[in-house]
Order: C-alpha cells, then sequence, then structure tokens
C-alpha cells in the first residue's frame, strides 16, 4: 500500500510553512512553465522547484533527503493558486472605473430608482422615485472611484503577504491602473474603522479555557508590547492590545477587553510565567466562588506558542513587509485580527475560520466583499 505523506505530522507544519514564506513576502520565480526558482528562508541561497506530469520536485535537501513536499513545493503551489484567482477575478473585466452613483439603493425600500436631492451636512441626499422617501447612503462603497472588487481584492492581497508598493505595481502592469501605494493604505484604514465597528457588535460562543501571550513589536522605530488574547477550542483571537510597557496595568488591560469581547469569563487562563500576570487576573477575573483559575508556567511557553503561532506568526511576517509597523494607531493590528478570525481558513479548524467556529462566521466564496456588506449595512 503507498505511503500516504498527508498521514505524517510533520506534513501540516510544512504546508504552514509553505504559506507564511509566501506571507512574508517571499515570492518564486517561474523560470519556465514548470519551473520556478524559490529564495531560502534561512540563507542568501535559492532552490529549483520543478513539476512534471503532476509530481514535484525540488533542490532543498528535505526534499532530496527525506522525499517529502517540502515547504518550497507548498509555497509555490500556493503562489500558483493566488495568481490563478486573481486572473479569473478579473480575465472579463477591462474597465474598472465605476459609472456615477453605481450602487446607489433605496435604504426603505431597495430600489434603484434615485436622484440626487440636495445635500445635508456636506453629505449628499437622494430620494427614492419608488417610495418618496429621502436618504443618505451609508458611507461605504458609495462615491468610491473604482470598483468595489478591486477594493476588496486589493485587501486580501495585502493580508496574504504583498506589500502596498507591490499591489500598486500589480495593478499598473496588469490591469492599466495608476494606484499610488498610499491609495492602499487608506483604504485599509477606512475599511479597519468600519469593519471594526460591526464586528464588535458580534458575540462569539467561545470555550471554557483562554490563553494569552504578548511579543515584542516594533512600532514607529520604538519597541511596544502586544497582548494576544486567544480561545483555546475555537481559535478566536479576541483581543489585540499595544503597549509600551510590560506592566500589571497593561495586562490588566488585555484581560479587560477580552472580558468584554467574550461576554464572559474563561473557566481557565493560561498564561507563562511573567509576574504581572497574577496580579492582573486576580483584580480581573478572581472571585471567592474560583470561577476562573490561572494556569501559570514558564514551562508552558511552548505549549502556549503552539496555540498562539499562527497568530503571531502573521503579525510578524506583516511586520517584515511593513519593515516595521509605522504608528502608534496603525490600522494593521485591528485588522490582522479581523482577517484572521474571519477570512482565512484555519488549518487546525478543518479548514474553516475561526469565526465560523464561534457560530459568527461569514457566508459566502468572497468573504472580504460579505463582511464590508454586513459592516457597512451596520454603519
Amino acid at each position: 500500500m503507498p505511503w500516504d505523506e498527508s498521514a505524517n505530522p510533520e506534513y501540516g507544519k510544512r504546508i504552514l510553512r509553505g504559506h507564511q514564506m509566501i506571507e512574508g513576502g517571499i515570492e518564486p520565480k517561474q523560470l519556465s512553465q514548470n519551473k520556478f526558482e524559490i529564495p531560502s528562508q534561512s540563507k542568501e541561497i535559492s532552490y529549483i522547484v520543478t513539476s512534471y506530469a503532476n509530481t514535484w520536485n525540488c533542490t532543498c535537501p528535505d526534499h532530496r533527503f527525506r522525499h517529502v513536499t517540502c515547504k518550497h513545493i507548498h509555497a509555490v503551489v500556493l503562489w500558483q493558486r493566488l495568481n490563478k484567482k486573481i486572473e479569473e477575478e478579473y480575465k472579463e473585466r477591462c474597465v474598472f472605473l465605476r459609472p456615477p452613483d453605481n450602487g446607489i439603493a433605496c435604504k426603505f425600500c431597495g430600489s434603484s430608482q434615485v436622484i440626487k436631492y440636495g445635500k445635508a451636512n456636506n453629505k449628499q441626499v437622494y430620494k427614492c422615485k419608488a417610495c418618496a422617501r429621502k436618504f443618505v447612503p451609508n458611507q461605504g462603497f458609495e462615491g468610491m472611484k473604482y470598483d468595489p472588487r478591486i477594493v476588496t481584492t486589493t485587501l486580501d492581497l495585502y493580508f496574504k503577504g504583498v506589500s502596498l508598493r507591490k499591489i500598486a505595481d500589480h495593478l499598473k502592469q496588469c490591469y492599466s491602473l495608476r494606484i499610488d501605494h498610499s491609495t492602499v493604505y487608506r483604504w485599509i484604514a477606512k475599511y479597519t474603522e468600519i469593519i471594526e465597528a460591526y464586528v464588535a457588535t458580534l458575540e462569539p460562543e467561545l470555550g471554557d479555557i483562554w490563553h494569552t501571550d504578548e511579543m515584542k513589536l516594533k512600532i514607529g522605530g520604538e519597541w511596544h508590547w502586544l497582548w494576544n488574547v486567544m480561545d483555546e477550542r475555537t481559535r478566536f483571537h479576541l483581543v489585540s492590545v499595544v503597549t509600551k510597557t510590560r506592566e500589571i496595568q497593561d495586562a490588566k488591560r488585555a484581560f479587560r477587553q477580552s472580558k468584554k469581547v467574550g461576554n464572559k469569563k474563561p473557566r481557565i487562563m493560561v498564561t507563562d510565567g511573567l509576574q504581572s500576570y497574577k496580579k492582573a487576573f486576580n483584580a480581573e477575573f478572581y472571585d471567592h466562588h474560583q470561577s476562573c483559575k490561572h494556569v501559570a508556567d514558564v514551562a508552558l511557553r511552548e505549549s502556549l506558542n503552539n496555540v498562539l503561532e499562527r497568530m503571531n506568526g502573521s503579525i510578524r511576517e506583516r511586520e517584515k513587509v511593513m519593515r516595521g509597523i509605522k504608528v502608534d494607531d496603525t490600522p494593521i493590528i485591528p485588522m490582522n485580527q479581523i482577517y484572521y478570525n474571519f477570512i482565512r481558513p484555519h488549518m487546525g479548524l478543518n479548514g474553516i475560520t475561526p469565526a465560523e467556529m464561534a457560530g459568527i462566521g461569514i457566508v459566502g466564496e468572497n468573504k472580504w466583499t460579505e463582511l464590508l456588506k454586513k459592516s457597512i449595512s451596520y454603519e
């Protein structure tokens, strides 16, 4: 019976590492139809990945000596899928500029038979010919110069690890769209605020064991601490809190916000041995019934990281592409949390998102578009 490589626990880890390579900005170079060159993560060398008759080969030691599908092969396969997705999404579209007032519909009856009807507080007012009611559209895609699908695809590319400048160049080279990289960043900032307001209204169905960890992050050229709290069962990422220190008040802030998002206290809070956690836990979670227990041990660092590795890893790779996050109020951190919870399938959850696992997932193939629609409607 042939050996099933996918049964090996290391198989999933190699897939994850391959995906992290692409998210970290490593891009294969296509030498021919079935031949690719991909840089190594650890050394200043490159490996050659080839595909013949549905069989993949790589010149790296992992593939040559262990005869396994290495991370470089997984990275090339993912890169091909991403490129194919982009091409399919735009192959029938040559013009991306939106016609005037495209997409404006009555907020009350849904009719598209609307006309401009003056302004109120510097906002365009519309009147519906069908129901004769006046309204101001929710501020979302309306009034944008480009097709909403351009915006959502740009967001998706960015959080898959493509830099702002590369996205701008991609739109220019492939679709003759001249968009400055600063425009891409403004899209991210604008829709982060809109989506954040919507997801804050959702109540995830969480498990009873939560994990907390802190990681060092450079913001504006200075080191900060990023506190992450995650539910073990659903892998739902509750909060990301940025602080300049790692003191008791900082840990309390992370715990307090996690209670608000989760709308409850966990039965067990797992942390490492950082002293700040103990007093912060007693202040935010302790009660005389001992309904919530604090499990803290330096030895738990490794197992804790296994739960939070995917979240912290994606933030770290995003930071590398950006060459350090520039400002304290960056939209990158909250939007990365949204991307992790609602958009990106989780390998440890059989391909569904943490939000789906928590009962608040987004339905539809294009999760970016559906999430934005819901957020704009809420706004």
